[in-house]
């Protein structure tokens, strides 16, 4: 066991039981929602993947340590401290670790950690990915390295659509992993169902992504996989309405010069206030989506 990771206690006994774990990430805790939303919405998810068979794993860096598994209290620290937590990507690990600080995790951070504590599957929103205009920027989430190299199942809404999703696949399709439609041949825009973009595959059921992702993991590939489940119907948004409210938010976040890992928690609150919090809704909703496909799928790579 790595030094610095603390598994809790009712994660290591399913763990080593061979029961169904399910990581989730705490930027969305301390980043994505206001106090109490914010704490709300965690429990909420958390009480989903345990209504759906799986134990919840909520991960984050806590006083140095890296936490599989938080407890009430620790999500509501979380929570109320807020964007006080450092955004932690793979970069700011050895020294929120060696300084003893705390650091909501990103998805690249979580993977790390849930492949560090044995933690195959993954529930979050939605991955980073190539920005708009990163042909000239450079700007490129570190999610699509992570799941170039560390052996985790994620299940999101498909990359955020103030990304350019059609070089967010290409970028994924250079590094070999595998982009997974749930029931659909076309990548999700997470606020929307559909983008325009194909996915790799369009796998139907749980146990057909557990089988594929068993198969990848007994080859000995590297990397992870990409799961992008569409978002519910009901509380999918109008694509016009949703675009233009990007737009705005890029435009905005141009203008204010703001850049790097402040762009996606800026243009998330931008995009929210703009549509009057419908942005917000459906983001939880499309979160629990992904939380009950992710229960299940574990559920099955278990069996």
């Amino acid at each position: 066991m790595n030094k610095y990771l603390e598994v809790s206690s009712e994660v290591k006994a399913a763990l080593e039981a061979g029961k169904p774990v399910v990581a989730l990430e705490s930027t969305i805790i301390s980043h994505g929602m206001p106090y109490p939303q914010n704490v709300e919405t965690a429990l909420l998810v958390e009480r989903t993947i345990r209504d759906n068979g799986a134990v919840p794993a909520t991960v984050a860096i806590i006083g140095g340590r890296l936490k599989a598994g938080l407890s009430e209290a620790e999500i509501e620290y979380l929570g109320k401290k807020g964007r006080g937590v450092a955004k932690a990507s793979r970069r700011d690990l050895p020294v929120l670790v060696a300084k003893g600080m705390d650091g909501a995790t990103t998805v690249t951070t979580t993977m790390i950690i849930a492949a560090m504590a044995g933690i195959r599957v993954f529930a979050t929103g939605g991955i980073g990915g190539v920005h708009r205009g990163a042909e000239t920027t450079m700007d490129i989430s570190a999610d699509l390295e992570e799941l170039a190299q560390t052996p985790v199942m994620v299940i999101c809404a498909g990359a955020k659509s103030i990304l350019d999703l059609g070089l967010t696949l290409e970028y994924l399709e250079t590094k070999g992993v595998p982009v997974i439609g749930y029931g659909t041949e076309e990548l999700p825009a997470f606020y929307t169902r559909r983008s325009g973009f194909k996915v790799d595959y369009r796998l139907d059921s749980p146990e057909e992504l557990a089988a594929a992702f068993r198969a990848k993991l007994e080859m000995g590939l590297r990397g992870g996989m990409l799961v992008t489940n569409p978002i519910p119907e009901e509380y999918s948004m109008d694509p016009e309405v949703i675009g233009a409210a990007i737009d705005k938010a890029v435009r905005e976040a141009k203008e204010q010069g703001i850049h790097g890992k402040e762009t996606t928690p800026f243009l998330l609150a931008r995009i929210k206030d703009i549509t009057g919090g419908d942005s917000l809704a459906s983001n939880i909703q499309l979160v629990l989506n992904n939380a009950r496909l992710a229960a299940r799928t574990a559920a099955a790579l278990s069996r």
